[in-house]
């Protein structure tokens, strides 16, 4: 298979479109270089730290949801299980655990091979993916570390499905 080398000029940095969609929302963030943007957004469960980075030699918007849950030595095994657990469960992205910070992030990217440019809609998408996941399984992991419950367990515990009316 023989792949052609292109070289396209993008006309814009994707952080921008970032920027424009959290500024039309109010959302507070921060710049913190040309390539990267940071806000935190409240959750149901906590506030998720997000940063958005532009990845220019893979041509990725990559978004990362930081919890505010620190895993202690004692609980990596578990947690390590129940990222397993979650990430087969997850359609896109994928949960990590952050071994420099102890903490459990979820991980995506937007591929803009070829100069795309990404959407409002797309980020807002990519956006709401990842703190829906986040919303999803914030317990889990709360359960995990916090109360000593097993992998398995926990993920029953938070996947339940509710019918009817209270």
């Amino acid at each position: 298979m023989n792949l052609s080398n292109f070289e396209f000029e993008r006309h814009s940095n994707p952080v921008d479109m970032i920027e424009f969609v959290a500024a039309a929302n109010d959302w507070t963030f921060e710049r913190s270089g040309e390539h990267e943007i940071a806000m935190t957004v409240e959750g149901h469960w906590t506030d998720y730290h997000v940063s958005f980075s532009w990845m220019e030699d893979c041509e990725a918007l990559h978004i990362a949801s930081a919890f505010d849950i620190k895993v202690p030595d004692a609980r990596v095994t578990e947690v390590m299980r129940l990222l397993s657990h979650v990430n087969g469960q997850v359609l896109m992205g994928h949960f990590d655990l952050w071994q420099q910070e102890s903490v459990v992030i979820f991980r995506q990217s937007l591929l803009l091979a070829g100069g795309a440019e990404p959407t409002n809609q797309q980020v807002e998408v990519l956006l709401s993916n990842a703190l829906d996941s986040c919303e999803a399984y914030f317990q889990a992991f709360q359960f995990v570390v916090w109360s000593g419950m097993d992998a398995r367990s926990a993920i029953e515990a938070v996947m339940f499905e509710t019918r009817g009316e209270a």
